[in-house]
């Protein structure tokens, strides 16, 4: 005579994971802040990339506002105030564009990368926590050189609410798009010792042609119709309208300071280096994507 048992199931079991099943990989902004958290950390444990990513704009800003002095020509602007607007958005395409594909690239030579590749983690939080390394520390950038024009050249800031707005949304375009320009170009990087040649020529030679150093009208039209297809330019364009007066408008090309072309050209540039993103960045080398 066989006796059966009746079992009573709680209606809650089935929502409880079994002891020994594997955890839910994390959501997608879980993991996107504990990305961030590791860039940031690993960054700011780094003491010598910290100082020099940081000083290095303020060093030029330093060096150039004490040997040039005077007016610019033609205008009632100083060349030390007219340096603040280049040397800002110079300092930011280096951290965005320079310093994360170089970054790219050793993480690609290390391993770093196909090993993240390998884990539950959705790719969209390894860009994520790349863009918050690069905004935190383009904002301590500019804070920076901020405080140095202010105390020891005695620059104005920017007097106006709209001022300061132009100033947040030139910096977070112009950020995104460089970084998503740095992670498109970093397929073109054959390895991490070939990084920096391969990153620095182009930074340097946008600077000189992008109105960092020199007055952006004062250039041969062909230097100033390249620089035209680059960020750096409409970034320092969108910064001059934000340090520098109304009047020095005229001295830009088309005679007014155009900061809807520059927030129309710096987000065309997010969303194509978005798509050239997603078709040309290696998880797994070379050969496998």
């Amino acid at each position: 005579m066989t006796t059966q048992s009746t079992v009573r199931l709680d209606p809650r079991a089935g929502t409880r994971p079994h002891p020994g099943a594997a955890p839910a990989p994390p959501g997608p902004m879980r993991a996107s802040r504990a990305r961030a958290r590791v860039e940031l950390s690993s960054f700011f444990r780094n003491r010598h990339s910290l100082v020099f990513t940081l000083s290095l704009p303020a060093m030029l800003l330093l060096v150039l506002g004490s040997i040039f002095s005077g007016d610019v020509t033609g205008t009632d602007v100083s060349f030390k105030q007219a340096f603040m607007a280049g040397i800002t958005a110079a300092g930011v395409m280096s951290v965005s564009f320079s310093g994360l594909a170089i970054n790219l690239a050793l993480e690609h030579d290390d391993g770093t990368i196909r090993r993240l590749a390998a884990t539950p983690m959705p790719r969209s939080a390894y860009f994520i926590g790349k863009l918050v390394r690069v905004a935190v520390t383009g904002a301590l950038e500019t804070a920076v050189l901020l405080t140095l024009a202010v105390t020891l050249f005695h620059l104005p800031l920017p007097d106006t609410a709209a001022r300061w707005w132009t100033l947040a949304w030139v910096l977070l375009l112009g950020a995104t798009a460089c970084s998503l320009l740095a992670i498109a170009y970093s397929a073109l990087i054959p390895n991490a010792r070939s990084a920096a040649a391969a990153v620095v020529p182009p930074y340097l030679v946008l600077q000189f042609i992008s109105g960092v150093f020199f007055p952006f009208n004062s250039l041969p039209p062909t230097m100033r119709t390249v620089a035209s297809f680059f960020p750096l330019k409409w970034m320092v364009q969108g910064l001059d309208s934000v340090f520098l007066p109304d009047s020095f408008a005229s001295a830009e090309p088309a005679g007014a300071w155009e900061r809807g072309n520059v927030a129309l050209v710096l987000a065309l540039w997010c969303l194509g280096m978005l798509a050239a993103c997603a078709t040309t960045f290696r998880w797994r080398g070379q050969r496998v994507r």
